[in-house]
């Protein structure tokens, strides 16, 4: 085991210290180097913050309910369904409109979303239903830190392929369009986690074509992105 923080290249170099793929002795060595990666550099920082402030002062309002047994946030009018699909959020699924507990959880802490349990017409808080959540899934507090953050950059954000707190992210535009552009990791500062297990979910990541963020969740709750990328070393001739 190795503690995952700061020091982050400790985290992405295999047991052998080969990076994300072997290499034969006489071919150069790939190692993988973290580097520190802001998700904004990618899109125009004026346009995001006027599209979130949009999203934050129109007048924009659904209303979806709780199946607590099935575990399921279902939206029944179409009108609201509409809305939150032109703004990247929820899915269909045997014909019913449904929001991820992600989703809900960030449109309720911007007070976009009303929500009634089995629909009587009891409301839930932001903090009523992330205790009902996180007792589902104790990872849930660290996926919402990345997914609200990620949100509030202006990118659509949804689940990922599995391999724990990943997500696809789509560039702004693209969702609906093109394939998620990348796969965002998410890692709470000082977790231990094994290199082996690491390096394999980036080795899946970059073998179906997508860039590998790795989100650190700092003890204050910021996040913090590093991008995976490979360096070679080539002999030194000149060495001794």
């Amino acid at each position: 085991m190795i503690k995952c923080g700061l020091l982050l290249f400790l985290c992405v170099m295999s047991p052998q210290g080969k990076g994300l793929s072997s290499a034969n002795e006489s071919e150069p060595k790939d190692k993988v180097k973290p580097e520190k990666f802001g998700l904004g550099d990618t899109i125009d920082h004026q346009e995001a913050k006027s599209n979130n402030d949009a999203e934050s002062e129109s007048n924009f309002l659904v209303e979806a309910s709780f199946q607590s047994q099935k575990g399921k946030i279902i939206v029944y009018e179409q009108r609201h369904q509409d809305q939150l699909r032109n703004k990247g959020f929820g899915d269909i699924f045997n014909k019913e409109f449904l929001l991820d507990e992600l989703e809900a959880l960030y449109l309720l802490q911007n007070k976009k979303l009303v929500i009634n349990y089995n629909k009587n017409k009891s409301d839930f808080s932001f903090s009523d239903f992330l205790k009902i959540l996180i007792k589902r899934d104790k990872k849930l507090l660290t996926k919402f830190l990345v997914y609200r953050d990620l949100r509030s950059k202006g990118y659509v954000v949804k689940n990922g392929f599995g391999f724990g707190t990943d997500f696809r992210v789509y560039e702004r535009g693209d969702y609906g369009k093109k394939p998620s552009k990348y796969v965002a990791i998410g890692i709470n500062e000082g977790t231990n986690i094994k290199a082996s297990v690491f390096v394999g979910t980036l080795e899946q990541v970059e073998a179906m074509g997508k860039n590998a963020v790795i989100a650190v969740v700092e003890r204050r709750g910021e996040v913090i992105y590093y991008k995976i990328s490979r360096v070679s070393f080539f002999e030194n001739k000149g060495s001794k």
